[in-house]
């Protein structure tokens, strides 16, 4: 019976299970005549445009040029990064903290910084310069620029006007440098209502109520009812800090320290991958 089987095997023309496929094997003098030595000139070029130079010997142009050919594409000397938006500063805390001393230094050490001149009704106070300072108005001349728009904040401040002119924010931003505006607690406060979180808002105070009290009588710049609303005034504000941003302590004797402080605040800004976009 088997040998019956294993002849019925090996004789029938369909085998009852099926066998593996023959290899498919063409010798390399059956392919056309151009192929070979077409793939051969290709495999040559490919080996060409891969070659690489030694790392040990070779120059860091060549090196360059290398990696360039490798990689198809050259390498690009643009900034990887965008330049950072300009910024708008808002420095505030309350009087005798050593906002001037603060701003002045850090223009002095800081480059595109522009200090914004606040317009203002009050008169002007010995040493001080037109223009430097404070740009110095009359009351009419400034009621004539709210009317006309021409203020991005303004307010009353102990019987007096002071106000930001937008045409200043708007040159300097357009040569790229960040604007530093010196404000009071209150107009603090309304510049937060118009720039929202667009601007960077720094809260400065003095070491101790103590500190800060002193600096005012040293300033000899006001009546002894003016001290006691500055005081009183000064109380409240502190309070508010929690409504900035940032805060500082320029402590007596420690400017650098406080300058310092507020340079680290905006290189930090400058760093974000979620940049500030101020419109004015």
């Amino acid at each position: 019976m088997f040998r019956r089987f294993s002849t019925a095997l090996f004789h029938t023309k369909h085998p009852p299970f099926p066998l593996p496929p023959k290899p498919i094997f063409t010798a390399l003098q059956t392919l056309p005549k151009g192929l070979l030595f077409t793939s051969t000139i290709k495999m040559a070029d490919t080996h060409k445009s891969h070659s690489f130079p030694s790392l040990e010997k070779a120059s860091k142009p060549e090196l360059l040029r290398a990696l360039e050919s490798s990689l198809g594409t050259s390498f690009s000397s643009d900034s990887i990064l965008p330049t950072p938006n300009p910024l708008i500063l808002v420095i505030s805390g309350p009087s005798g903290v050593g906002k001037d001393a603060v701003i002045k230094r850090l223009r002095e050490v800081r480059e595109n910084l522009h200090f914004v001149v606040t317009s203002t009704s009050r008169t002007m106070r010995p040493g001080e310069v037109d223009g430097k300072d404070y740009i110095f108005v009359s009351k009419e001349e400034f009621l004539s620029m709210v009317k006309k728009d021409e203020l991005l904040e303004y307010a009353m401040v102990y019987g007096d006007y002071k106000g930001i002119p937008k045409k200043q924010i708007r040159e300097f931003m357009g040569k790229g440098c960040d604007i530093v505006l010196r404000v009071d607690i209150q107009g603090a406060e309304t510049l937060r209502r118009i720039l929202g979180d667009s601007g960077v808002f720094i809260f400065l105070v003095a070491e101790s109520e103590l500190a800060l009290v002193e600096r005012l009588i040293e300033r000899k710049t006001e009546s002894k009812e003016e001290l006691l609303v500055r005081i009183a005034t000064a109380r409240e504000e502190v309070k508010l800090v929690n409504r900035f941003d940032y805060v500082v302590i320029n402590a007596q004797g420690k400017l650098e320290v406080a300058v310092d402080l507020v340079g680290s605040i905006i290189d930090a800004e400058k760093a974000k991958v979620r940049q500030r976009t101020p419109f004015i």
